[in-house]
């Protein structure tokens, strides 16, 4: 095996494709725990696996969704369910209003019948912010056949400031090298960061968010030369130059209902739709970890059961702070 341009021995390539077994961090695990809900609402999880296998059997599109509310959550004020929280009226604006997340981010309603399920049964025992981390992992598994522990013991935050997105969550602009950092922020390595990144293998993204990479500003010809010519034409089909409207389009073109890792050949082939997904397979500093994820699909996903796990450890709020909100969508 040869080395990768950004640097990686043999010797540390292997032990990357060697990690198949999801392994608890012990910040993770330190904090929240595997079964918190085994004797207060033991169906709890349950409930939560079979409203998201209905809603995304009616449509595969809500599993990618919840997967990116967990993530849009967790970057945040960390995974606190904030995200989940809507606007008071003549109160300052929350998170889900902020353009990041609306009206891009789906899933919501998913959240709110399993609170309310789960409430007839165990009221104010399980947190909103669990439940988005078991929707996630739930997507995970019916899409990609993913599943990983998920400890729980999360509590509701009690803000949410749209003021907070901007400088939290990654912009689809990003170089890797900015990505990189920002993922440092929240405590994950650059290798986490390209391994999470393999949730762009499902879903779809608004043609605003990436037809600076087709167009130059009077609209007349490609502008990103990464990105191959019969996908950008293709592209060009969907999204127009004036921006007359804004269509989605799916985020791999190959595989767009499944979550895997062709997400990373496709990047290779020069097929990564926005910025921050191409910028990975262009750049030494990730290049080599697109590489092994590329031809390694099993090693992938058991990296991204635990990079989702550390994820959702992110400052979360456990014991007596912040609440279990009996609504996910305002606080008590």
């Amino acid at each position: 095996m040869k080395s990768s341009g950004h640097g990686l021995s043999c010797g540390m390539l292997l032990l990357m494709i060697m990690m198949f077994v999801p392994k608890m961090d012990a910040a993770v695990s330190s904090s929240l725990r595997m079964g918190f809900y085994r004797r207060s609402c033991p169906a709890a999880e349950s409930i939560v696996a079979r409203t998201v296998r209905r809603a995304v059997s009616q449509n595969p599109g809500i599993g990618a969704g919840l997967i990116r509310l967990h993530f849009h959550d967790c970057f945040v004020r960390g995974c606190d369910g904030s995200v989940l929280l809507k606007s008071l009226p003549g109160g300052p604006k929350a998170e889900r209003d902020h353009p990041a997340n609306n009206p891009g981010l789906r899933g919501f309603n998913v959240i709110s019948k399993a609170k309310r399920r789960i409430e007839r049964i165990c009221p104010n025992t399980v947190s909103c912010a669990d439940i988005l981390a078991f929707a996630a992992r739930d997507s995970s598994q019916i899409l990609g056949r993913i599943n990983y522990p998920v400890p729980a013991g999360r509590r509701d935050g009690l803000v949410s400031s749209f003021n907070e997105v901007t400088p939290n969550l990654p912009s689809p602009r990003l170089t890797a090298d900015q990505l990189i950092q920002n993922f440092a922020r929240k405590g994950l390595s650059a290798d986490e960061m390209v391994t999470l990144s393999g949730a762009h293998s499902i879903g779809r993204s608004r043609c605003s968010s990436f037809s600076d990479r087709l167009y130059n500003f009077n609209g007349t010809r490609a502008q990103d030369t990464t990105l191959d010519r019969n996908y950008a034409a293709t592209l060009k089909a969907t999204c127009p130059a004036n921006g007359a409207s804004d269509p989605t389009v799916a985020m791999d073109p190959a595989t767009p209902n499944r979550l895997d890792n062709t997400y990373y050949a496709e990047l290779r082939a020069g097929r990564g739709l926005l910025t921050t997904d191409q910028t990975l397979a262009e750049s030494p500093a990730t290049r080599g970890y697109v590489d092994v994820n590329a031809r390694y699909g099993v090693a992938w996903a058991a990296k991204f059961g635990r990079a989702m796990v550390k994820m959702g450890s992110i400052d979360v709020l456990t014991g007596n702070h912040g609440e279990i909100r009996r609504r996910c969508s305002m606080i008590n």
